[in-house]
């Protein structure tokens, strides 16, 4: 079986694979496009047990601020185009450390809410320090696209319940998913 996230299009059942999204977003940030491909495949079948979501209806509040996760969640369920997609900063999990903390992601579908954190091991501290430095070297470019390289892989090769902890799914009584 491949490796798919299934969504619903006006009832009709639409699947996206990690490298037809990597089509849309290019080849600059492929370890954003993985994240958001895991972190959607293990909150949206939470949000509805019973089969796939309506993928105009699902929202996203991330602490991630990745090109690649923005593309991702774009295609698969129109919510930048939607204004349904917000970064939020204040969903940051600093406790976490900064190689952790904006990890976060946060899908709302109907009246339920579930939030998912990125586990130890799939992301690494000298990944987040190249990507965070303003003026990188060529050698420090090469190493962080070779981070970027290895993560994609970890994440890809891992069912998205290793990669992502889910928090209990909540009910959302008017329909929001908050901060």
């Amino acid at each position: 079986m491949t490796d798919v996230i299934e969504v619903l299009d006006q009832g009709r059942p639409i699947t996206y694979t990690f490298d037809e999204i990597m089509k849309y977003h290019g080849t600059s940030f492929p370890g954003g496009v993985a994240h958001a491909f895991k972190a959607m495949q293990r909150a949206l079948p939470l949000l509805d047990p019973d089969g796939p979501v309506e993928r105009c209806e699902i929202t996203v509040h991330t602490a991630f601020t990745g090109p690649g996760g923005r593309d991702a969640f774009e295609m698969v369920t129109r919510a930048v185009t939607g204004d349904r997609f917000v970064v939020d900063r204040a969903l940051e999990r600093t406790e976490r450390g900064p190689t952790l903390e904006r990890y976060v992601f946060r899908l709302g579908y109907r009246e339920r809410t579930v939030t998912v954190t990125i586990r130890d091991g799939y992301v690494d501290d000298e990944f987040i320090a190249l990507s965070r430095k303003e003026l990188r070297t060529p050698e420090e470019d090469d190493r962080l696209t070779l981070h970027k390289q290895e993560m994609t892989k970890r994440l890809l090769a891992s069912p998205a319940p290793d990669v992502y902890d889910a928090e209990p799914p909540a009910p959302s009584p008017d329909g929001s998913i908050g901060s």
